[in-house]
């Protein structure tokens, strides 16, 4: 039998990253360093927000992980601004 408790699920929270990238898919480093989060929103909400330096940094496109997991991407940041 399992048992889940308060002190489990903190250690084995998701942590959800960007990857930035170049055009060609080229991991790139962000003008603006991310934190990491705990959550799909969290992580949304921040690149909402960070968006424009990021696509001035150099960083063209972004593609989201929740721990290892791509959950999605390439997202072009070029997309947004011709939005």
């Amino acid at each position: 039998m399992l048992f889940v408790t308060d002190q489990t699920r903190e250690a084995h929270m998701a942590t959800w990253t960007w990857r930035f990238e170049k055009a060609d898919g080229a991991e790139t480093q962000p003008a603006v360093e991310p934190e990491e989060f705990t959550t799909q929103g969290d992580a949304e909400s921040w690149l909402g927000e960070y968006w424009k330096p990021l696509l001035a940094g150099g960083a063209e496109q972004v593609r989201l992980f929740e721990d290892a997991t791509e959950i999605y991407g390439p997202m072009s940041l070029k997309a947004a601004e011709e939005a």
